[in-house]
């Protein structure tokens, strides 16, 4: 795949899909995440919904984010925050009541959704105005994707129907259990798997088949190419070097106990009262010596 430039609309897309998707990656939002994935459509409604507050709540805050004092940044991140989402929950009420009445409290909850606050301190408080509107945008979409195919699963499975209609042969029984609280976390444990194994594998490829911008990358050891990656971004080093590095800290940390005990001995050896101790310690062992002969 084509590198992509980094804080570009493009790429921050993609980010929130699937490098770091906030279900399957970064698991945030786990509450809604399984408390409305009883069926794809509710999972439609809170994914586009979160996706709404996400994109315009980044979008202001990048705005502001030249105004609003540090001390005050969490205080105003919220106050932008559920005022999106105060619309979006009138919104749902007036056109789609039958919706707002299914997801009911967990809209209202979207203020205090991790995934939300989390971009707006990671990203928006910090960057421009269009690589924030996109960045919230692509986590949006990746939140609402993740929801979908956890609710379509859990409703094919669980129902034998997909967005309200039977598409299941007529001698099918539904599972019960996957439209309950149980059939969640199993569904989203095997995502999550999947996910990783999509990532891990693509991390284990060659190094003549990806090459990692040197841009993105910031932490070598959250990175899932960590300790087959021989390039590094600027001003860090390489997981080779890190490794190299941390085992010659814990070897010196080790040695240092060790050469200062031994230079203690010594310097205390030099001494009239080191010289005596150890002329005593050298009768004590001959004495033991003739009475064992």
């Amino acid at each position: 795949m084509k590198k992509l430039k980094k804080d570009s609309p493009i790429e921050r897309i993609w980010n929130g899909i699937f490098v770091e998707n906030p279900v399957f990656v970064l698991v945030l939002g786990m509450c809604p995440t399984l408390a409305t994935t009883t069926s794809a459509m509710n999972a439609i409604g809170m994914g586009l919904s979160t996706t709404v507050v996400l994109a315009l709540s980044n979008l202001l805050i990048a705005l502001l984010r030249k105004i609003i004092p540090d001390r005050m940044r969490m205080p105003a991140y919220i106050v932008v925050i559920a005022s999106f989402v105060t619309m979006v929950d009138f919104l749902m009420e007036g056109f789609t009541p039958d919706l707002y009445k299914v997801l009911g409290i967990y809209i209202p909850l979207i203020v205090v959704n991790c995934i939300i606050m989390g971009r707006a301190e990671a990203y928006a408080g910090k960057k421009p105005v269009v690589a924030s509107f996109f960045d919230g945008l692509g986590m949006g979409l990746g939140f609402t994707l993740a929801l979908f195919l956890l609710g379509s699963i859990r409703e094919i499975i669980g129902a034998g129907t997909w967005l309200g209609m039977k598409i299941t042969p007529s001698g099918y029984v539904p599972v019960n259990i996957f439209v309950l609280a149980p059939g969640a976390f199993l569904v989203c444990g095997f995502l999550v798997a999947i996910m990783n194994k999509l990532k891990i594998g693509a991390g284990r490829r060659p190094k003549s088949e990806w090459d990692p911008t040197e841009k993105i990358c910031g932490d070598c050891f959250s990175c899932m190419k960590f300790g087959v990656c021989d390039k590094k971004p600027e001003g860090t080093e390489t997981a080779a070097q890190t490794i190299a590095k941390s085992k010659g800290t814990v070897a010196e940390a080790v040695a240092k106990p060790a050469a200062g005990a031994g230079a203690t001995a010594v310097k205390a050896a030099g001494t009239p009262a080191g010289a005596e101790a150890s002329a005593a310690a050298a009768g004590a062992g001959t004495e033991k010596k003739e009475a064992e002969s």
